[in-house]
């Protein structure tokens, strides 16, 4: 517990809020179309009972970076503990000169002087908005004149729930961020009733409730427990704190940076926050606690502690990473941690199996790939293999598990570089010693002359079977998360010299193990730095929908990026064949536009870092052997140096997904000259003529309706409309309904009229 105060009060430290903002507030029960908040000007929006306030902070390490929150505001609550329990788009920071307006078509917005945009919007300005509240329970809500909510903070939390909020299915609590990295730590509400813990979007590792219930929601209630409701209030499950039914002002549930979900109480007595319930007891039962600064461990006072036991030193603040070189030349060892289980976090894919402890040694031992193994002595009798230098884990004396970790051998133990012979033997037959070295220096001598000669020929076969060594190994280094590093050689011979070409600059080839690979070529003036500093970042990232990098070339002035191949090709060829179109039913181009919007939504909100395609179209688009589609070629515009905000690069990702489902819709590639056609009979009702005529009777009209109306949103002139990603794949999903949208072209067409009358008044 004195832990958990610990991490809670330098959390409320580091949202103190800085000098001169947010010192006053204006309490207003009403806030009109116009309202405005400043950086530099204390001032903020205040509740009427005074309890919560919205305004500009910033955190003491980012001086001159400001979010918008709501925080408490009590009188009762010194300043340095006034948490904030929502803020204006996440991690969205503005710098100095910005502002938050309630605009007077109803619409919220966050605007960033320093980039000249807007950064974050509530998408309100067409709903009729007529007014804003900050209610006494800390929610902020857009009213229309008949006082309906049009808009609500509550359905858009970020790591906080407040008394009576509701966290429905497919929302999302997310931990807030580090050292300007967005957190790996979620909160989510299944379809199933499940309320999660998850690290990235595949690890789960704390749930509440039986996956036999829909349409539930999270709820945190006034009196200090967490429950799961129906719509009806029926509940199916319940935690309570320590503090249930004990008066208490003010409370709060957060998903803290550390990765665990905590109710906080508000002690007057103490004028401290108190941690009265954690979801995950053991801290070290949280999936990478220690992320990459070694494993988890308790010390002697019981808090938990990050130690590094792969190497003999290591300084505080650096990586604590198991080795990566496996071609040792004295061979191999491996060495024992007992009571320990570890567990790969990059990738997260560890390969297990059942089988004995000498077996699982020998089986890493054996592979050129892997770092570490686990052999688990509960009775499973599992063995979890490792292939990466990012492991963690957590040790404790009643763990039921051995870990072993991969260490090349003592060179001097393994290869002795002196003579068996003893001196005074050496000293008794002198001629027996120098007869076979001059024989072996002769013969040392003819051997290195006919190698010279013969190099030229030998030469490629020695770089092939160099390859197939690189290859097998897969040299890697901390940044390029194990991608292989080829030569432009190895590159020509797993192409065949570069025979098979699949694509504009794409060719096949195949890895030493048949693993056939597609090899993309770039411009060879990218700079080399740039180059693998990308290649390290995408490398990186691991997702059923999108093409895995598997290693790269940079050398001299050749850039080849090597991806794992895709049995049926790139989508284009399916829509331009007529042939190969009729394997495109409509089941399958559905399934084919939410795989690749869930790989998109992937890249901008649950990577390590903002990521966006850049250039998504058919063409980067792939079938793998089961026709699943994978996404290619994601990440490249840093390569050219891009420059662009996060909210653009976002919007034009959006836009190109509008384009290729509109193109698996109609069947045309060229979207521009059908847009307004496919809007046309779709306002007149006949949505069926826009469908490709190679398709069979098998359309589903719901799904083709939703499809042409999120088609329609991502196509909008207007950037402000425009879905988010995350919005764009609940719509083709089922679990999001989409308005009737506007035409996508209004504003081209203005914009285009204003040109040909300027155009033809300059001609007068």
């Amino acid at each position: 517990m004195l832990e958990q105060d610990k991490l809670l009060h330098g959390f409320a430290l580091l949202l103190c809020i800085s000098l001169g903002s947010l010192l006053s507030g204006i309490a207003v029960s009403e806030i009109p179309l116009g309202s405005k908040l400043s950086v530099g000007e204390s001032t903020s929006w205040v509740s009427s009972n005074g309890d919560f306030a919205i305004g500009f902070y910033n955190f003491p390490d980012q001086p001159k970076q400001f979010s918008v929150g709501i925080r408490f505001n009590s009188k009762s609550v010194p300043v340095d503990k006034q948490t904030v329990v929502w803020v204006a788009g996440g991690d969205v920071t503005v710098g100095n000169n910005s502002y938050f307006q309630l605009q007077e078509n109803g619409e919220l917005v966050l605007f960033d002087a320093l980039q000249g945009e807007e950064v974050w919007t509530s998408k309100t300005s067409q709903l009729s908005v007529a007014l804003a509240v900050l209610r006494d329970d800390g929610n902020l809500v857009l009213l229309n004149e008949n006082r309906d909510v049009i808009w609500q903070s509550f359905d858009s939390p970020t790591d906080t729930l407040l008394p009576g909020q509701r966290l429905s299915t497919f929302r999302t609590l997310r931990a807030a961020s580090q050292n300007y990295v967005s957190s790996l730590y979620s909160l989510y509400m299944n379809v199933s009733g499940q309320l999660q813990l998850k690290w990235e979007s595949s690890i789960i590792y704390w749930s509440a409730g039986r996956p036999s219930h829909s349409n539930l929601s999270a709820v945190l209630t006034s009196d200090g427990s967490l429950q799961l409701v129906a719509p009806n209030l029926e509940r199916f499950w319940s935690v309570f704190g320590e503090d249930h039914n004990d008066t208490v002002r003010f409370r709060f549930l957060r998903l803290d940076v550390d990765g665990n979900l905590r109710l906080y109480s508000w002690m007057e007595v103490s004028q401290t926050w108190r941690s009265v319930w954690q979801a995950v007891e053991n801290q070290c039962n949280v999936f990478a606690t220690c992320d990459q600064q070694g494993i988890c461990a308790f010390n002697a006072s019981g808090s938990h502690v990050c130690t590094c036991p792969f190497h003999h030193a290591v300084q505080s603040n650096s990586k604590c990473l198991v080795s990566s070189q496996h071609d040792c030349k004295p061979g191999s060892i491996m060495v024992e941690h007992a009571n320990m289980f570890l567990y790969g976090i990059y990738p997260v894919h560890d390969f297990i199996s059942r089988t004995s402890l000498d077996k699982c040694k020998s089986m890493c031992l054996s592979d050129p790939s892997c770092t570490a193994v686990t052999f688990t002595n509960d009775g499973s009798a599992k063995c979890r293999m490792m292939k990466t230098q990012y492991v963690s884990g957590y040790s404790d004396p009643s763990l039921s598990a051995t870990s072993f970790v991969k260490r090349c051998s003592d060179p001097l133990a393994a290869d002795p570089i002196f003579p068996l012979k003893s001196p005074p033997q050496a000293h008794k037959e002198p001629y027996n010693i120098c007869i076979p070295c001059l024989v072996g220096a002769a013969s040392g001598t003819i051997f290195v002359f006919i190698v010279i000669q013969l190099g030229m020929g030998f030469y490629l076969y020695k770089r092939k079977n160099n390859y197939r060594r690189l290859a097998s190994l897969a040299h890697s280094c901390p940044g390029s998360k194990c991608l292989i590093m080829l030569s432009f050689t190895e590159i020509k011979e797993l192409t065949g010299n570069f025979n098979d070409q699949i694509g504009p600059k794409m060719f096949k080839g195949a890895l030493p193990d048949k693993q056939p690979v597609a090899v993309k070529e770039l411009e060879g003036t990218i700079e080399a730095r740039k180059f693998r500093a990308a290649v390290s970042k995408v490398g990186s990232i691991y997702h059923k929908g999108l093409a895995k990098l598997e290693g790269y070339c940079c050398e001299f002035n050749h850039r080849y990026l090597v991806y794992e191949y895709a049995e049926n090709g790139s989508l284009e060829k399916y829509i331009e064949n007529p042939t190969l179109a009729e394997r495109l039913t409509w089941r399958k181009r559905m399934d084919i536009s939410i795989n690749v919007g869930r790989a998109i939504f992937y890249l901008h909100t649950e990577c390590r870092e903002f990521l966006c395609h850049g250039n998504l179209k058919c063409e980067n688009v792939v079938l793998d052997e089961n026709f699943e589609a994978k996404v290619k070629e994601f990440g490249l515009g840093m390569l050219y140096g891009e420059a662009s905000s996060r909210r653009a690069s976002a919007q034009k990702d959006v836009e190109d997904f509008g384009k290729m489902v509109l193109t698996l819709v109609s069947g045309f590639k060229e979207v521009k000259d059908v847009l307004d056609w496919a809007y046309k009979e779709w306002m007149e009702g006949h949505p069926e003529n826009v469908v490709d005529k190679r398709l069979k009777n098998e359309v589903d009209a719901e799904e083709l309706e939703c499809a042409l109306r999120i088609t329609f949103w991502c196509l909008q002139a207007d950037e402000r409309v425009k879905p988010s990603m995350g919005e764009v794949v609940k719509v083709l999903e089922g679990t999001l309904p989409a308005d009737p949208p506007p035409p996508p072209f209004s504003c081209l067409i203005s914009a285009r009229e204003v040109e040909d009358t300027s155009e033809s008044g300059s001609e007068v």
